[in-house]
């Protein structure tokens, strides 16, 4: 199965967990925590199912690691290539009855990130890439071609973490670079608005795991943007123990001598 298959199904899971949750969102729902006090609805639980069991039908050689069903001690063995799920990224801002929640669904091969559907079912649109073909929104008004813009002569707009606003690391990273706007968002809407070039640049020092990241850098990459290591600058990658995420730094375009 090609990679275009395997974005289509993507795609249409992303699209199918979406409506699910908006399903849930009309009418009503709980907010559980998890051992590690995060939030959980059913929504979470809804989306997830459908789109594991989209992926295990659609791919049953390629293992699927989904942030609920590792909740839950379902841990899938070790591989070269797997899914990696998360089924309502943004569970605080859905939660709190904002729009910034996203479906993520990203495919690693070889510790990096190659492809990735993220859904925002709130605003209708899904973003999808394959790193080194393109990348795609789709919405009501169709399919457009998406790419990460030259940061403009007025400095670089920039995203930020709604729930990392006070990030201490934050205004030493930003100082000395020119910057038109800083906007505070959840969820990997973050990614998709570098990708589609609204915005430049979006750092994130706080704790993030792999499902977190995965199918958004994908689109990013495949827009023309980086994903680095914060400390670094290497290529940020997957698979690693406990499925945590160190810093990192997306940019849509890097400028010369910084990242």
């Amino acid at each position: 199965m090609d990679d275009m298959t395997l974005l289509d199904i993507a795609f249409g899971l992303a699209e199918r967990a979406g409506a699910k949750i908006l399903e849930v969102r009309a009418r009503g729902f709980d907010v559980n925590r998890k051992s590690d006090a995060s939030p959980v609805t059913e929504a979470d639980h809804a989306a997830e199912a459908v789109i594991v069991s989209g992926l295990r039908a659609a791919t049953p050689d390629i293992p699927v690691v989904a942030e609920e069903e590792i909740a839950g001690g379902h841990v899938p063995d070790h591989a070269e290539a797997f899914w990696l799920v998360d089924p309502l990224d943004g569970t605080r801002e859905f939660s709190a009855g904002r729009d910034e929640f996203a479906v993520c669904i990203g495919l690693v091969r070889n510790g990096r990130a190659v492809m990735g559907v993220v859904g925002a079912p709130a605003q209708g649109e899904l973003f999808g890439g394959i790193v080194g073909v393109g990348a795609w929104k789709r919405s009501a008004a169709g399919q457009v071609a998406i790419s990460t813009r030259e940061i403009p002569a007025e400095g670089m707009a920039v995203v930020a973490s709604r729930h990392d606003a006070d990030d201490p690391r934050l205004a030493p990273y930003l100082e000395g670079r020119k910057i038109a706007s800083l906007l505070n968002i959840g969820s990997a809407l973050k990614f998709c608005r570098v990708a589609e070039g609204i915005a430049d640049l979006y750092p994130r020092f706080g704790r993030t795991m792999e499902w977190d990241t995965a199918a958004a850098q994908a689109v990013v990459e495949a827009a023309g943007g980086a994903v680095l290591v914060a400390n670094t600058g290497v290529p940020f990658t997957y698979g690693k123990p406990g499925w945590e995420n160190p810093g990192f730094i997306c940019w849509g375009r890097l400028p010369p001598a910084q990242g």
